[in-house]
């Protein structure tokens, strides 16, 4: 998870956990909150979420579905 810690980047951080807890799915949930860390994934806008070293979404927040296929891929 890519951020700054603004009110979108909690949110998404709340909603990977929600999904993986519904979908009985242990996950390790990494928060990066130094720009420079974040600049180095070459994203521009936050939230970011990394999945396996892979940027899968960068900028606003992300639906439940599209979360569900992150962890399930």
């Amino acid at each position: 998870m890519l951020g700054p810690g603004c009110a979108n980047c909690k949110t998404v951080a709340k909603l990977i956990t929600a999904v993986a807890e519904e979908k009985g799915i242990a996950i390790e949930l990494e928060k990066i909150e130094e720009i420079r860390e974040i600049m180095s994934f070459g994203i521009l806008a936050t939230p970011g979420v990394v999945v396996d070293g892979q940027v899968v979404h960068s900028g606003g927040i992300p639906s439940r579905d599209k979360i569900a296929q992150w962890l399930t891929a």
